[in-house]
């Protein structure tokens, strides 16, 4: 009877071969001991992850990593999002590391191909996601009911469906839980900041004469926030070009002062923003001539200070999350069970940057306006008149840049004119830029399964997800309505006519924005995000008898489904942020529209497992293992994926494994149906800008081939702190269609008995993905214009002024189809144990992952951006080598672990490596220290305890541009690796 039966020698062969490259797995690879009873030796059919066949000791094709519950304690980790990153074959995600570009989600990335890429499951089902780019929140899950993490490497769209390219993460869940368990953990850094509380209340009880069971788990979690202004690290923002502020932070010292006069909060010499206090001035396109700072008094001199944002952003958002899962299942009669799980979830996560201000925004200020100092008037109108001169002033409205209104008709700059300029001012007055995401979600199966005759078994289920995210954003500029409070003639009314319109200083330093002032240049806005996703599911399980290889004497095994799904998002923003092309959310890098729409798939699939040879010399098992999926979307029409491969055991303890598979990726909704709207991404520099000093004839007439004229060339500003401003959406000629990938892994797994649990596995892997959906990078559409020359890529640069950081000007990154991305590499996983007779057992556990190749390259004529073993703009930190290795010692009732966490070095992009200060080109390779120890006092009560980063290994330091901001904040990169210092832990766990 297949719902009673025990797992036995096969299941232990299952863990032992099929789910490996183990990471942390221990005694659970024990075979099973001989001579058992009848009973014992009746085997119960289960599938592993990556396949759907039920069959006694399954084994799979497919490298898979496995972490059960005990290894998940060892982390003493309440965020699963923590405990996946540390897998040598990840590359971090969003999480609690991420400020300045976070979701406010916790997200996993498997083999660096992005989290869209990365299927994630729960009890082999999709979770819902929380955004329209089809992303789930790790933090959704229920640790505490956790038995187990698979993850299984490559293409497994032929099983799961579309997403599961670089594969997928399984979490399985305890579904017998009986008694009661209540568990605390705590930790803190060093410093006595960032404290993380995590309790879980647990209670399951067995139904009807153990027929049935249903288990209960609360949880409720708590993170402190740690800003970057908590570590010496995170003091100041460094160069990443020249250096700027290293030598103060080796020193210890505290940030250069500016010039008396043009200080304020926050506001240094050097190694910060160009948008500052003192406000900075310029005319738009009026050349660098016409550039300069307000001082403290009002008056105008050459610039003379900077911003510094770093102490306001966080190393580690707060976050707090609610959660609540019920598991159960029921058994009708031996051959047929109902089942079902539900979850609920409530997260809200903080992020925060500095204080907003007017950036690059383009003004039309009236000179008259008595705001102004009679010498800052004088400066504006002799800067004026001298870029009248140079070319670079115009008044003509047809010209393609009108900069100046000639009111008096007078031909010169003088008071009674206006200029459209750029002031550059950082509105503390404001307070910081905040978001804060508050998350409901939740998720429920029902399902039935059992006998329909004979071996054939079926699985009939049907489950609903729904994420409702609101997003409140506070502390921005309104730059409608500091366009409208510049525009006075008196200093007390605006020339609109509001009377709710209070005129604005941004003609000095700090505190001349008044409460009032404040009060109608800000806004606070609204975004609301829902997803839906709905799956309906058929699948039936049995042997073909008919079909069998003579020299096995087995059937073939099949799986036949079918699946239907459903899934729908949408971002609604409130009415100011749908201001193009700036929102009244200034400081935010651009506009919001609404999105709203949806897919839905009709899918068809099989697999098969045939037993080619058994029992044979130099072939105990020979196992060919296949599938295939049909899907049909209403978006992008008919795909399909299949696998094919082959497990090999020649002995018992050898077993060689082979795997090749297509998998396929649909467009999300967010590909699919994003308006164009702008926004910031990264980039090195305008080359066309102040900031190039070399310009060149060739060089020149690209520029000017982008919308510049000649005497714009070499004098518009550069991008300010690594960010240019961009246009995004999906691409509105050529939507985006499915990306298909080859997968293909190779490998094998030796275990025997001359160590207590010996497991040794190699596995190879080659991941290439064509038609990858995605977006060029900013950087790349400037070196194809202004490097290769290319005019299709110039094309796509849009100017005002000749400058790229005015709102409105931008590249155009569409989403759309690129050309290819590949990841091949090695994969190793050592597993054993030690008996020391009356000192108890030691316990080794080894995963290393070795990187071959780790590339993409978005056009034929694009270069190919190579990341391994690299970092920069293109690529997040991707150390060629990683790998973890623990070692476990128990005896009676006490543990003591030591995680050894390691990643090899890694050097600046090449093509960004002559712009980057020398210090910053390289980072070596970094080792960290993680203890653990346990003691069980008796059945019912246990302590643990732990040190992360044992020995408080300093973070590289690299400046504030050497990658995204996504990735790069507060000098280093803070999701790579550890910026809190040492944590300690601590947990408690009752149980009955």
């Amino acid at each position: 009877m297949f719902i009673k039966s025990k797992l036995t020698k096969s299941v232990s062969l299952a863990i032992a071969f099929g789910v490996a490259s183990t990471t942390m797995i221990g005694a659970s690879a024990a075979f099973a001991q001989e001579g058992a009873s009848p009973e014992e030796k009746s085997i119960e059919k289960i599938s592993v992850t990556g396949s759907r066949i039920l069959r006694p000791g399954a084994i799979s094709a497919s490298p898979i990593m496995s972490m059960d519950a005990e290894d998940i304690e060892f982390l003493q980790e309440p965020e699963i999002e923590k405990i996946i990153r540390i897998l040598p074959g990840t590359i971090p995600g969003d999480g609690a590391n991420v400020n300045n570009g976070s979701a406010g989600a916790a997200t996993v990335n498997l083999r660096g191909l992005g989290t869209q890429r990365t299927l994630v499951l729960m009890n082999g089902r999709r979770m819902v996601p929380f955004n329209f780019n089809g992303q789930v929140d790790t933090a959704t899950i229920p640790t505490a009911l956790i038995e187990r993490v698979d993850v299984v490497t490559g293409g497994a769209s032929a099983v799961y469906g579309s997403d599961a390219v670089a594969g997928a993460v399984n979490f399985i869940l305890k579904e017998n839980f009986e008694g009661v368990a209540l568990e605390y953990t705590n930790s803190q850094t060093g410093d006595s900041d960032g404290k993380k509380d995590n309790i879980s209340f647990t209670v399951g009880s067995n139904l009807a004469e153990d027929r049935g069971n249903i288990a209960l788990s609360l949880s409720w979690m708590n993170r402190d926030q740690i800003l970057l202004g908590d570590r010496p690290l995170g003091l100041l923002g460094i160069n990443t070009d020249d250096g700027a502020g290293f030598e103060q932070f080796l020193a210890g010292e505290p940030p250069l002062a500016p010039v008396a006069g043009c200080g304020g909060p926050n506001v240094v010499q050097a190694g910060g923003s160009t948008t500052s206090i003192p406000t900075r001035f310029a005319i738009v396109g009026g050349g660098a001539a016409s550039a300069g700072q307000f001082r403290e008094d009002g008056t105008i001199g050459s610039e003379c200070s900077r911003f510094n944002f770093n102490p306001f952003n966080f190393y580690q958002t707060p976050q707090e999350r609610f959660s609540a899962t019920v598991i159960g299942h029921y058994d009708i009669n031996d051959d047929h069970r109902v089942y079902t799980t539900f979850s609920h979830t409530n997260v809200t996560v903080d992020t925060q940057i500095a204080p907003s201000g007017t950036f690059g925004a383009a003004f039309n200020l009236p000179l008259a306006n008595p705001l102004i100092g009679d010498q800052a008037r004088q400066f504006m109108i002799d800067a004026g008149n001298t870029a009248l001169a140079n070319g670079l002033l115009s008044s003509d409205p047809s010209a393609p840049l009108t900069n100046w209104q000639d009111i008096n008709q007078n031909g010169v700059v003088d008071a009674e004119d206006y200029l459209t300029v750029q002031l550059r001012r950082r509105t503390l007055e404001l307070g910081p830029r905040s978001e804060a995401y508050d998350t409901d979600q939740f998720q429920f199966v029902v399902g039935a399964k059992g006998l329909i005759t004979g071996d054939w078994e079926y699985d009939v289920s049907y489950q609903y997800g729904e994420s409702n995210r609101v997003t409140t954003r506070g502390g921005y500029t309104n730059l409608t309505n500091i366009q409208n409070a510049l525009d006075t003639t008196d200093g007390v009314t605006c020339k609109n006519g509001d009377s709710s319109c209070v005129p604005i200083n941004l003609f000095g330093g700090f505190g001349t924005i008044t409460d009032d002032q404040a009060g109608y240049a800000t806004a606070i806005a609204l975004q609301t995000q829902k997803y839906e996703q709905t799956v309906g599911q058929v699948i039936v399980n049995g042997p073909v008898e008919f079909v069998s290889s003579p020299f096995a004497g087995e059937a073939l095994l099949m799986s036949f489904g079918y699946e239907y799904r459903e899934e729908t998002g949408s971002l609604t923003p409130d009415e100011c942020l749908k201001l193009a092309p700036a929102s009244c959310q200034g400081g935010a890098g651009g506009n919001l529209l609404p999105i709203d729409g949806g897919f839905k798939s009709d899918e068809l699939f099989f697999e098969g497992i045939l037993p080619l040879i058994a029992d044979q010399s130099y072939t105990e098992q020979l196992d060919l293992e296949f599938g295939y999926r049909a899907a049909d979307y209403d978006s992008v029409g008919s795909v399909d994926t299949w696998k094919i491969g082959l497990a090999w055991r020649p002995v018992e303890n050898l077993l060689f494994r082979i795997m090749e598979q297509s998998a396929t990726r649909a467009p999300n909704v967010g590909e699919l149906f994003s308006p164009v709207v702008t926004g910031l991404d990264n980039a090195l520099g305008d080359p066309c800008s102040v900031g190039n000093a070399n310009i060149d004839a060739t060089l020149r007439d690209l520029c000017i081939s982008t919308g510049m004229s000649g005497a714009q060339v070499g004098q518009v500003q550069d991008v300010i702190s690594g960010q240019i401003s961009v246009i995004s959406g999906s691409d509105p000629v050529n939507v985006p269609g499915a990306e298909d990938a080859s997968t293909f892994t190779a490998g094998f797994v030796w275990t025997d008995d001359f160590l207590k649990n010996w497991s040794f596995s190699v596995d190879y892997y080659d991941i290439d993905i064509k038609d990858t959906i995605g977006q060029f990078s900013a950087q790349e559409i400037l070196d194809s214009c202004y490097i290769e020359g290319n005019p299709l890529e110039c094309s796509k640069i849009q100017r005002i002024g000749g400058d790229l950081t005015i709102a409105g000007s931008g590249i155009q990154l569409f989403t759309t189809n690129l050309n290819y991305f590949q990841v091949e590499g090695i994969e190793v996983g050592i597993n054993f144990d030690v008996e020391l007779e009356d000192m108890g057992q030691l316990s080794f556990s080894t995963n290393i992952n070795k990187y071959l190749t780790n590339e993409r390259q978005s056009s034929d004529i694009s270069a190919v951006i190579d990341c391994n073993g690299f970092y920069g703009s293109d690529c997040s930190p991707t150390s060629d080598l990683r790998f973890i290795q623990r070692t476990t010692w128990s005896m009676d009732d006490y543990t003591v672990s030591v995680l050894w966490r390691y990643s090899s070095a890694i050097d600046i992009e090449n093509d960004q490596r002559d712009s980057v200060f020398e210090p910053f080109r390289k980072i070596d390779s970094y080792s960290y220290i993680d203890l653990f120890a346990s003691y069980t006092l008796n059945d019912n009560l246990k302590f643990t305890a732990g040190v992360d980063n044992l020995f408080e290994e300093e973070p590289p330091v690299v400046g504030g541009e050497a990658g995204s901001t996504t990735f790069n904040g507060g000098n280093t990169f803070p999701s790579s690796y550890d910026v809190l210092g040492r944590v300690f832990k601590f947990g408690v766990k009752v149980q009955f």
